[in-house]
């Protein structure tokens, strides 16, 4: 375990916004048994891995910053042919995705590309065209700081829902290890995802090569700026800076009434889900908006992703977020939440 002087250099090198003040101190772990070491106590604590889905602010975070750098894949083969991999919550996402891909295990391939690392994914309840993350976690190993003892808490214990678990907004839980179960299969699960499906030529519902639909994910990922690019600034971000918002069916009415046919999903409880970025756009923020010489803006690719230019501050990107939020719920009733945990900063 690696302990950084007090204080340290920006946050920012830490997070794929490139923003964010300094920490406190700062530990790196490599090992579970540092990692409860790190963490156990009252100090006012971060946890971080691959910063990939953090808004810092610009005075930084005065508590304690881990870092988690364990990495590792645990390979445990069933009787069905299936697989349980067990990884280490530092190691990188896509790595474990690529992993799967390669061997013929089925489950997570249309979540290739996500920046961050595999312990960040049950936080979050990751998803993306089509997949979440809650479809193939079997379990969840974490250090439960309120009863200093590291437990395993099943699937059903972890509360997922759209975007959400009760690991996020919670720092009771340090997340150690995450198992997933993976079917054996050349083929992946079935398309849900229309632009997935009509990349990759099949109907919706139809399965496809595994290798296609990575290849076919990370390509549309690539064009909306979700793929990281140290050379290309609309990668500067947290991917989607705000959740699809779900909302009651007279609210769509409402939002066709106005601006004509969103995209929408049914959602539990009779409730609708709505395209956050169509929303957005139809609200008169395209591409590429921003105020000049803020050092922020929407991505010139993709306008749920809110990208530091270079020149940012974490300041200026809230205020964009704020403009953007007011802007859709003047236009359409409909208020739009962050995706991104926010440390020492709010909208």
């Amino acid at each position: 375990m690696s302990e950084a002087a007090t204080p340290v250099s920006s946050l920012a090198e830490l997070t794929t916004l490139h923003l964010g003040g300094p920490a406190g101190r700062l530990i790196e772990v490599t090992s579970d048994e540092e990692a409860v070491a790190a963490v156990r106590g009252g100090d006012e604590l971060l946890i971080l891995a691959g910063g990939s889905n953090v808004v810092i602010a610009d005075e930084g975070f005065p508590g304690t910053v881990v870092l988690l750098r364990q990495r590792g894949i645990e390979v445990a083969h069933r009787g069905d042919g299936g697989v349980h991999l067990t990884v280490a919550a530092g190691h990188p996402w896509d790595d474990v995705v690529a992993t799967a891909v390669a061997n013929g295990w089925s489950g997570i391939e249309s979540l290739s590309g996500i920046p961050g690392s595999a312990g960040a994914t049950p936080i979050q309840n990751v998803g993306a065209y089509g997949q979440e993350v809650a479809e193939t976690i079997t379990a969840v190993r974490v250090y439960d700081r309120a009863r200093d003892e590291v437990l395993t808490m099943p699937a059903g214990a972890c509360g997922f829902a759209y975007r959400t678990s009760v690991f996020k907004h919670n720092d009771r839980f340090v997340v150690l290890s995450v198992t997933f179960g993976l079917a054996a299969s050349p083929l992946s699960t079935p398309v849900r995802y229309a632009e997935l499906a009509r990349t990759l030529g099949v109907e919706q519902g139809a399965a496809a090569p595994l290798d296609e639909v990575r290849a076919a994910v990370l390509k549309l990922r690539a064009g909306k700026g979700m793929v990281l690019d140290p050379t290309d600034r609309d990668t500067f971000s947290v991917g989607s800076f705000f959740t699809n918002p779900v909302v009651a069916a007279e609210a769509v009415a409402a939002v066709r009434a106005s601006a004509g046919e969103p995209p929408a999903w049914p959602a539990p409880d009779g409730m609708v889900k709505l395209s956050a970025a169509w929303l957005i756009e139809r609200a008169g923020f395209g591409k590429g908006y921003g105020e000049p010489g803020s050092g922020v803006a929407l991505s010139g690719k993709h306008t749920l992703a809110l990208t530091n230019r270079g020149t940012g501050t974490t300041a200026a990107l809230l205020g964009l977020a704020r403009e953007i939020q007011a802007g859709v719920r003047a236009k359409f009733g409909v208020r739009l939440h962050p995706e991104p945990v926010l440390v020492n900063c709010a909208l």
